[in-house]
Order: C-alpha cells, then sequence, then structure tokens
C-alpha cells in the first residue's frame, strides 16, 4: 500500500478527499476527475484502488458509521442509566461531528445516495441500525420509569434523530458558529424532560 509519510494511505486519502468535495461543492459536484485531481493522481490511480464512484461512496458511508458499534459497546460497557445512556449517545456523535465538521456533509445527502441502488441498502442500514439502538435505550428508559411508557419508543427515536440532524444542518449553515455539541444537548435535555 502507498504511505504519504503521514500514516494514511492511498486509499484512505481518497476517502478523505471524497468527504472533503462533498463538503464544499456538495454531491453534486463529485467526480473521479475532481478527487484524483486533488490527489495529484489520474483517475487510473483511483480505479485501483476502488471499481467505480458507488464504490467509493460505499467506502465513506462505512467511514461515516465507523463510529456506531464503538459508541453502542461503550454504553453497554458503562452500564449507565437508560436515560443517562441516551445523551451519552448523542453526545458522542455531537463531539464527533463538531471534531470533523466535513463527515456531517455525509449525514446531509442520504436522501440523494439512497437513490443509487449501490447505496441503498448501507444508507437504509446505517439508519435503521441508529434508530433500533436508541428505540432499543428509549424502551429501556421507559421500563426504568425514566420516560412515559405512553410514548411511542419509534417515535421518540424518530424526534431525537431527527432534532439531530436538523440541528446538526443549520450549524453548517451559520458556518459553524456555535457549539453543535452544546445546542444539540440542551435541545435533548428539553425533549427528554418533555417525555419523562
Amino acid at each position: 500500500m502507498e504511505n504519504n509519510g503521514y500514516g494514511l494511505h492511498r486509499k484512505d486519502r481518497l476517502v478523505i478527499t471524497t468527504i472533503e468535495i462533498i463538503d464544499q461543492l456538495g454531491i453534486q459536484g463529485l467526480s473521479t476527475r475532481e478527487i484524483a485531481r486533488r490527489q495529484g493522481v489520474s483517475e487510473a490511480t483511483l480505479f485501483r484502488h476502488f471499481k467505480s464512484k458507488n464504490q467509493l461512496l460505499l467506502v465513506v458511508l462505512e467511514d461515516f458509521s465507523k463510529f456506531d458499534i464503538d459508541i453502542y459497546q461503550s454504553i453497554k460497557l458503562k452500564e449507565l442509566r437508560p436515560k443517562e445512556s441516551i445523551t451519552y449517545l448523542i453526545r458522542a456523535y455531537a463531539e464527533y461531528y463538531e471534531s470533523y465538521p466535513a463527515i456531517t456533509s455525509i449525514m446531509q445527502v442520504f436522501d440523494v445516495l439512497r437513490h443509487e441502488s449501490e447505496l441503498t441498502d448501507r444508507v437504509k442500514s446505517i439508519l435503521n441500525d441508529r434508530s433500533s439502538f436508541m428505540k432499543q435505550l428509549i424502551e429501556e428508559a421507559q421500563k426504568a420509569g425514566e420516560i412515559s411508557p405512553d410514548m411511542d419508543s419509534k417515535n421518540l427515536a424518530d424526534v431525537i434523530w431527527g432534532l439531530c440532524r436538523e440541528i446538526c444542518l443549520t450549524w453548517r449553515l451559520n458556518g459553524q458558529s456555535y457549539s453543535l455539541k452544546e445546542r444539540t444537548l440542551s435541545t435533548l435535555e428539553m425533549v427528554l424532560k418533555a417525555f419523562s
């Protein structure tokens, strides 16, 4: 594997460049020609690592969701109260996104990516896994008496993830001019109080 001297292999650099282009130019600005140009390589070199642009985008989706399992396992190991687990989960994502703003562009293009047959299943899998895990945490909080049992757990999971996506989009549109973590956590706290 080719290494740039900074510990990143060519394949990793191509993924990072793809994320940066989507962040800066949107999905419509993403082309194999632009990726190759920014990396100072030929398109042929790019295609030695990835058979197609969609294969590269699949790896980008994997990169986007790579911390999901780690976060879920951390929550289980910490043995937090169910409501604390929900906050921990959202805090972990907010901190990750705040430290790597470009990766949030991937979340914003999910709807476009789902129209590519090769990418649909992966996009659905990421969203379904996150929703299922949140739903499970909400149900545990309901059993513990921390969240009203009258609330539909799937709907509340959708509300929480929806607010996170909306706050993240607003943060991006406002040039990241405030703390994503603080805004997300204070809004989450309001929602959880409302349904306690």
